[in-house]
């Protein structure tokens, strides 16, 4: 997503409208950007929704433009010629030539991320080529291809060991036999390679490269900022045969979305994919939410508790591979991992493993970290980041140990913060108000229906 000026910007909003501009990544979404220019100035355009530097696609619309038939057409054009292959059925006849060979002749170009036929061997001598790929080799594709770890358009960040097998215990746990990945392509190999452990699974994700080791039912290039199917239609069946199973039963979505990512988007993404699970949800033991385990940071669970009320955050640290500060090893951070699991699963049903010192909370009915100390005041196990909270009597809640009480700010703040801050006191940037914030201000509504008026007149 384009990011907006720091330095003349109030902030932004953005929407998925239902009828936006498309770009290489599927329907773009509508930004509003509010500036300090003026009085309050607004500037609505449409830009990508997956990537957020203007440098890997540099889609932008200004909301009022008009644009020609001639122009669209060269759009669609080029938005055609950006994909990656022809079809999917096409891509995957790598895997199953490659599955034809003795593991000797099989050949996985790194600096490509290509598997390749025998006979584009001298095509990529000069590049770095793995060879001698098992069968074992081929059903964990994560671990050939290179992740992509751009911040600001993948944030390819892949389980660990630990955290994708207490995620297939816990699923099956559960009593759940089927696994929508979005984002997860650690956990949807691991339920591939194990096909005793009686799950099945079908992997959402925009990276195309998956798309040689698993066919169009088990993998669907998928955007999750704009619930966009590249494959159109064919692909949206797959996803949508495979949520209403069994009547919509025993499914679960786990998704792992890049953590730089807007969350009221996500949001709204994943309550199309509850919809599309509803249609077919027509058991008489059906749930009336579909399942999920969001994995995200603890630090934005604000975010996610204003679209989906009815989740709660897991104190499970989940661990990450490749990425030093997301694991539990001597380099990472002494609190652990950020990373926690927000699901609208009833918290006393997910085990956490006793092994790591978690433990189960009477009074809270659900399972804690072992530094998480209920607090008699609070009622609550009230650890979020993996310290031990304090609870502070005149703030009459529980704090950050590091965070001490400041008179003028009637408040727990850190010690050497600054007094007065009023970044909590900006309210509106339309109207000026203090009471509320931009997205609720009953000015702006007023403002779309104008504009939606004059619109409506000169057509």
């Amino acid at each position: 997503m384009c990011a907006a000026n720091a330095s003349s910007s109030l902030g932004v909003d953005v929407s998925l409208e239902r009828n936006s501009p498309h770009c290489p990544h599927g329907p773009t979404l509508l930004f509003e950007r509010y500036t300090a220019k003026g009085h309050h100035k607004r500037q609505r355009y449409y830009a990508c929704s997956a990537c957020r530097d203007r440098k890997d696609c540099n889609f932008f619309q200004s909301a009022d433009e008009k644009v020609s038939e001639a122009r669209s057409k060269v759009r669609e054009e080029y938005n055609r010629a950006q994909q990656p292959w022809k079809s999917h059925e096409d891509f995957y006849q790598r895997m199953e030539a490659t599955n034809d060979l003795s593991p000797q002749k099989r050949r996985f170009c790194q600096d490509c991320s290509l598997l390749l036929r025998l006979s584009e061997a001298g095509e990529h001598a000069e590049h770095t080529v793995r060879s001698g790929l098992s069968d074992d080799a081929l059903r964990q594709p994560s671990h050939l291809l290179v992740p992509l770890e751009n911040s600001k358009t993948n944030a390819q960040y892949l389980f660990s060991t630990k955290s994708t097998e207490f995620l297939m215990s816990t699923v099956k746990k559960l009593g759940f036999n089927r696994v929508l990945c979005v984002g997860v392509p650690r956990l949807h190999e691991a339920i591939q390679a194990k096909r005793s452990c009686g799950l099945s699974s079908l992997l959402l994700d925009i990276d195309h490269r998956y798309g040689q080791f698993y066919p169009p039912t088990l993998f669907c290039r998928y955007n999750m900022f704009n619930h966009h199917f590249f494959e159109g239609e064919p692909s949206r069946d797959v996803c949508r045969e495979f949520l209403h199973r069994n009547h919509g039963d025993d499914v679960v979505v786990v998704t792992d979305p890049p953590f730089g990512g807007r969350v009221e988007i996500l949001v709204e993404v994943l309550k199309k994919i509850m919809e599309l699970w509803k249609e077919g949800a027509d058991g008489p033991d059906s749930p009336a939410e579909l399942p999920v385990m969001w994995i995200f940071p603890y630090f934005l669970e604000h975010r996610i508790f204003e679209g989906l009320p009815s989740f709660v955050m897991l104190d499970y640290k989940v661990e990450y591979e490749n990425h030093p500060l997301f694991q539990s090893s001597k380099k990472a951070c002494k609190k652990g991992s950020p990373v926690r699991i927000f699901t609208n699963i009833i918290p006393s049903k997910i085990v956490l493993p006793a092994s790591d010192g978690y433990r189960f909370c009477e009074e809270c009915s659900r399972y804690v970290s072992p530094e998480n100390v209920h607090c008699k005041d609070c009622k609550s196990c009230t650890s979020k980041d993996g310290s031990t909270y304090t609870h502070c009597k005149l703030c009459n809640r529980c704090v950050k140990p590091v965070y001490v009480h400041c008179q003028s700010c009637q408040q727990c703040a850190l010690p050497d913060h600054q007094c007065d801050r009023q970044k909590d006191k900006v309210g509106c940037h339309i109207c000026g108000s203090l009471d509320h914030k931009r997205r609720d201000c009953p000015e702006q509504f007023n403002k779309v229906f104008r504009h939606k008026k004059r619109r409506k007149d000169s057509s």
